[in-house]
């Protein structure tokens, strides 16, 4: 189905380099300022690390996945078109409401990060004052132009890549002794009691729940490589630039951590974003004797969070404009601006996300179970993913064609989506293991909503239409 409307078309604008800082800065955000100790915490040193390369192997196979589809068939909105188109539209309607509604929530959660992180220079001022000024901005940048959105958050991802090399360099001379007043750290912490490995396999998998989390995001390149000038040359490229970047900055991030302070610090645990003084990265610099540490790193963290709900916003304007295109959704969310905006759909998105932040003012219980509702979404869409492009290659083949006529092909099929397949699957079941022991009904309910809502996404459409698993020789390429 055509892209253009009466009113425009979805502009081609982004370059080779939005693209890879989109993918880099979603994946820089509190859950590696922040969050990342816990991971040290849950599996020692080594099993944090090995937790992140494993993790970060995965998300390779998983944007590998994504630039072979994208690179044949840019699409904006991609992932959750080629699953209608390649698996079932069951499926891709699925993947689709499951992806705008988890978006929705984060970009209200992430205004309301805003508010949280700006209080702690400013305690007197309401914080829904600066939650909206946040809401305004994001929604100027995404209302003008996605060449607008593009160079905002090439910027914004700058700022936080400089800060986690500017982290991992002041790291690294404390580990090996050279700062003049401070002695060289060494290793010694990598061996402390139980260390390099805690808690054994099950601490290896808690670690896969908190490093998934901080890869989270990264699917968003998908969604741009629709609005991408040359999505044949800057998707593959973007991809892979990504991995080595992210891959570099996590496990030299986590190596500098767990050298520094042991898995046994009682602030690793932390993952709250008001517990800023008790950052891993804060409390290195104050070590290494920053001054204002906690500040930098709170303006750092302010950086990561307007990235975020920006390019979140952004991202589910798209689905939900995709999901139009694909007959899912009401006709007039296709109408796009004479600047190439989706305008409908970004708007109703932006109301709709500024509405959901408003429900911690009506009622916070509602708003802690939508929250809850959206903690597993990521790894559905990304198990969605594996599937559709595992049947693309098989479709594809199946109707007479070889992988030479692909511009980009993925690496090691059917490994990487199987791969990927299978540890979403473990990360999503591990997520809260302790809960099944303990047969907490609540606390698993809590803690899986976004399964059974996806599965209730998916079978309200499957029994509704009929829907069936599309025949390898019958789906649409393109």
């Amino acid at each position: 189905m055509s892209e253009k409307q009466n009113n425009g078309t979805i502009r081609h604008t982004l370059r080779t380099r939005h693209l890879s800082m989109i993918a880099l800065g979603g994946t820089i955000g509190t859950g590696l300022f922040i969050a990342s100790g816990s991971a040290i915490t849950t599996a020692g040193p080594g099993g944090s690390l090995i937790a992140y390369f494993v993790m970060g192997l995965m998300v390779f196979f998983l944007m590998t996945s994504l630039a072979e589809m994208a690179t044949y068939n840019p699409r904006s909105g991609s992932f959750a078109e080629y699953a209608n188109r390649y698996v079932d539209p069951a499926l891709g309607f699925a993947m689709g409401w499951n992806y705008w509604f988890c978006g929705a929530i984060t970009v209200a959660v992430e205004l309301s990060t805003v508010g949280i992180v700006m209080n702690f220079w400013f305690p007197h001022v309401p914080s829904w004052i600066f939650s909206i000024l946040a809401f305004i901005i994001i929604f100027s940048i995404n209302y003008f132009s996605v060449r607008t959105y593009g160079e905002t958050e090439f910027w914004l991802a700058l700022l936080k890549v400089a800060a986690v090399v500017i982290f991992v360099i002041v790291g690294l001379a404390l580990i090996f002794g050279l700062f003049k007043n401070h002695p060289a750290i060494g290793f010694k912490n990598f061996t402390y009691k139980q260390a390099p490995f805690v808690n054994g396999v099950p601490g290896i998998i808690g670690a896969f729940v908190v490093s998934g989390f901080s890869f989270q995001g990264t699917e968003m390149v998908g969604i741009a490589a629709g609005e991408s000038a040359d999505p044949k040359h800057s998707v593959p490229t973007a991809i892979h630039a990504t991995f080595w970047r992210i891959l570099l900055f996590y496990v030299l991030t986590i190596f500098v951590i767990a050298c520094i302070l042991p898995y046994t610090n009682k602030n690793l645990l932390s993952s709250d974003v008001q517990d800023i003084v008790k950052s891993p990265f804060t409390l290195i610099f104050q070590y290494a004797g920053l001054r204002y540490a906690a500040g930098i790193m709170n303006f750092v963290i302010l950086i990561a969070v307007l990235s975020s709900a920006n390019s979140w916003l952004y991202a589910i304007s798209r689905i939900v404009y995709s999901q139009s295109v694909d007959g899912f959704l009401w006709n007039g969310f296709k109408r796009v601006n004479r600047r190439g905006v989706p305008i409908v759909s970004f708007v109703v998105m932006a109301a709709l996300s500024l509405a959901l932040w408003a429900l911690q003012f009506i009622g916070p219980n509602v708003y802690n179970y939508l929250i809850s509702a959206t903690s597993l979404g990521g790894f559905m869409e990304w198990l969605g993913i594996a599937i559709a492009h595992y049947r693309f290659r098989r479709g594809f083949l199946k109707q007479g064609h070889t992988i030479d006529e692909l511009d980009y092909h993925a690496d090691l099929f059917p490994f990487g989506p199987i791969f990927a397949f299978i540890l979403c699957v473990v990360v999503i079941a591990g997520q809260n293991v302790d809960a099944f022991i303990k047969l907490d009904w609540s606390n698993i309910l809590i803690t899986y909503m976004s399964v059974p809502l996806f599965i209730a996404f998916y079978l309200y459409y499957k029994l509704r239409h009929h829907t069936h698993l599309v025949p390898l020789d019958k789906m649409k390429l393109k």
